[in-house]
């Protein structure tokens, strides 16, 4: 059937309710009475030859159609919102100021340098707008898009948040590393197993989460760090062993100072993805790097 006004009306009546969980939990968001509520959806069920809920004693739920109507309705107005800023951009000269969030010492990481074509291409398309890039470890940073003082936050998030959006760009590689003056350095890996490995300091990163450790089934690392340059020297100290990224290590491998520990078995890939608050509606500017970060990185928007 062909969607006039009044269906998009009637719908947007119907996703209200359901998010509410009934009639009465979407009194107060609506404004209306539950009879005026009720005639409502029954003029859409009317409108669409079927029933879509339930209610009544036992409660309200949708009917399998009612499932569909729903999902369907919500990308339907999430769709429209989204035209809606595009027009908005391309109505309204683009201003402002767009933070990004970054974790540290990636610009070493060929997968990520993507991100300053990026760049450059939306100061091309936007050369009013202030660019504000802070750097953060991935839990100050998942913090700082959760209260919104980050539009768009870039790093291998240590969990996921309930309400944000992911969009995965590119993969970085970790592995095991030692000094150049621990006793490990000259051993030869087939000589070097998880036992040997446990006999020495192994250090940990607040914000994996003990996902470093649990190969070595450790209570508990000998050291806590919260950046890759504190890790990088006490690994460096002949102290300590730990995990790095691949290419920030290869400096210090190029130059003898450390090597890759069993890099056939002690390895960890960490998924880099882009993060904001799907709750909010974006602002233009928020939008337009979005959709040139996933043109540049041929990712796909959730």
């Amino acid at each position: 059937m062909a969607i006039e006004q009044t269906d998009l009306k009637l719908l947007r009546i119907f996703l209200t309710i359901v998010e509410a969980g009934g009639f009465a939990a979407a009194q107060s968001d609506l404004n209306l009475s539950l009879s005026t509520i009720s005639s409502y959806v029954t003029a859409l069920e009317t409108r669409l030859g079927f029933s879509l809920c339930k209610r009544g004693r036992s409660g309200f739920s949708l009917t399998r159609e009612g499932q569909v109507v729903f999902e369907e309705a919500h990308r339907l107005f999430k769709s429209v919102a989204h035209y809606e800023t595009k027009m908005r951009s391309l109505r309204d000269k683009l201003n402002g100021t767009l933070t990004i969030g970054l974790t540290d010492n990636t610009i070493t990481d060929p997968g990520a340098r993507q991100i300053e074509r990026t760049i450059a291409r939306f100061v091309q398309k936007a050369p009013d707008v202030t660019l504000n890039v802070v750097t953060y470890p991935p839990n100050d940073l998942l913090r700082e898009v959760v209260t919104g003082a980050i539009q768009v936050g870039i790093c291998a998030f240590p969990k996921t948040v309930l309400g944000l959006s992911y969009i995965s760009l590119y993969p970085e590689m970790h592995r095991f590393y030692c000094g150049v003056d621990h006793p490990l350095y000259t051993q030869p890996d087939s000589e070097i197993d998880i036992d040997e490995i446990r006999r020495f300091r192994i250090v940990g990163r607040k914000f994996w989460l003990g996902r470093d450790l649990k190969d070595f089934a450790i209570a508990r690392p000998h050291a806590m760090v919260s950046d890759m340059e504190a890790e990088a020297r006490l690994i460096l100290s002949g102290a300590f062993l730990g995990y790095l990224p691949e290419h920030y290590a290869k400096q210090f491998v190029e130059a003898g100072r450390m090597r890759p520990i069993r890099p056939d078995q002690f390895f960890v890939e960490a998924l880099f993805q882009a993060s904001f608050d799907s709750n909010k509606q974006l602002d233009p500017v928020a939008e337009l790097f979005l959709d040139l970060l996933i043109e540049d990185f041929g990712a796909k928007r959730d």
